[in-house]
């Protein structure tokens, strides 16, 4: 079964996570997405998307549990490059993704939502790259996106303390676009995506990939040091101990090792 359920109205494709209870982004759940982008491209009907979460949270991290099964340092960086190319994609894709971010956008949730071209919170909305409490680190672009939107010393106090921020700190900083009440939140959303949609399909595409253009060469260098170190830090103790803290919700015991 599907993690993303796909439905059209008009010109407008609606996809949801549906992975309880935190959609969680496991390896299965990228696959399930970047079908769910071919079809939008085989269809070729849909001028905006709009991603949105199923039950109380947006996504709330990446799948922990799958961390655990891996093995290798290979595993882990191919984890990550996986990951990233989805993101990539994304990025670089010819039709607008709106994200409407409700509950929580956490670890890979947060670095998903910022693939995203436009992001919709509500002010309770919780958004962080916790990772370094597990003592491990972002591993699908975080680190390269977040300085974009919301500066380095911004992007370094967020990464290394691992604390979210609110949506309305989100929409202050440049990291949302727009705050709205949770009860607006679909309704905001659908409505900025009509708007798009009731433009000419060949003008939004081409000014999809001009905006884009601007991502340089840094960028990819950027993505392939982090998944590099992803896969060092995994092999540490330090990160054994975290995940297995997070797994026994309790309190992780570093040793700078």
């Amino acid at each position: 079964m599907t993690m993303i359920m796909y439905e059209v109205e008009g010109n407008v494709a609606y996809l949801t996570i549906k992975s309880p209870p935190a959609n969680a982004l496991s390896r299965g759940l990228l696959k399930d997405l970047s079908e769910q982008l071919n079809r939008i491209e085989q269809e070729n009907r849909v001028k905006a998307v709009v991603l949105k979460g199923d039950g109380r949270f947006f996504s709330a991290g990446a799948d922990i549990k799958e961390f655990t099964d891996l093995q290798n340092a290979s595993d882990y960086a191919s984890l990550a490059t996986n990951g990233q190319r989805v993101f990539s994609r994304m990025e670089q894709f010819p039709v607008p993704i709106i994200a409407a971010i409700h509950g929580a956008a956490l670890g890979g949730g947060l670095e998903l939502a910022m693939a995203c071209h436009i992001r919709i919170v509500t002010e309770n909305t919780k958004l962080g790259l916790p990772e370094v409490n597990l003592g491990i680190i972002p591993g699908f672009a975080g680190t390269q996106r977040l300085p974009r939107y919301v500066g380095a010393a911004k992007a370094y106090e967020m990464i290394l303390t691992g604390e979210p921020i609110s949506g309305s700190q989100a929409a202050a900083w440049g990291l949302a676009n727009s705050v709205v009440a949770e009860e607006e939140l679909l309704s905001e959303a659908t409505k900025l995506a009509n708007k798009i949609a009731a433009k000419s399909k060949p003008a939004i595409q081409h000014i999809m990939h001009l905006v884009s253009v601007a991502k340089t060469e840094a960028f990819s260098k950027g993505e392939e040091e982090e998944a590099n170190a992803f896969s060092q830090v995994f092999g540490n103790e330090d990160a054994r101990e975290g995940i297995q803290a997070f797994l026994e919700k309790r309190q992780a015991n570093f040793k700078d090792k």
